[in-house]
């Protein structure tokens, strides 16, 4: 997963992680909150990962919202796979007492958005100027998605 991950940060403009991610950091993403947190994983035949898509709590959410990341191989997107990750997530998430899902999303990031939106996430706020790690400044929308 991280080196899918690091494919799309090097291409950039669609994720808030500007720098290399390593496998170790990202078992330590998945290791975080157990008990509040899912990641589900698409892959190919032979076993190859093609997207995953994971939520769980975020900070600055209230405890009743899980913050979601989506990630799709580029040469696999459109093609259902953010979709059928997504069909996996709602029940994880209302199965582990999540009210809504919120989507953080780059507002330079077009297909992002079109995504959550199709998915059925709604606007509710903004955040601007927010600095990334690399130092370049972008603006956020926040979308929810209600699981009731």
């Amino acid at each position: 997963m991280a080196e899918l991950l690091c494919r799309i940060i090097r291409i950039g403009g669609t994720t808030a992680i500007t720098r290399p991610v390593t496998a170790a950091e990202m078992a330590d993403w998945m290791s975080r909150d157990p008990d509040r947190s899912a990641w589900h994983v698409a892959e190919d035949g032979q076993g190859s990962i093609l997207g995953f898509q994971s939520f769980g709590p975020a900070g600055y959410l209230p405890a009743a919202a899980a913050e979601i990341s989506t990630f799709v191989a580029p040469h696999q997107q459109g093609l259902g796979i953010g979709s059928r990750l997504f069909r996996a997530t709602v029940p994880a998430a209302r199965l582990l007492g999540y009210a809504w899902i919120n989507a953080n999303i780059r507002t330079d990031n077009d297909s992002g958005l079109t995504y959550y939106q199709s998915r059925g996430f709604q606007p509710y706020g903004s955040m601007t100027g927010v600095r990334l790690d690399d130092g370049t400044v972008v603006d956020k929308l926040l979308m929810r998605f209600d699981l009731d």
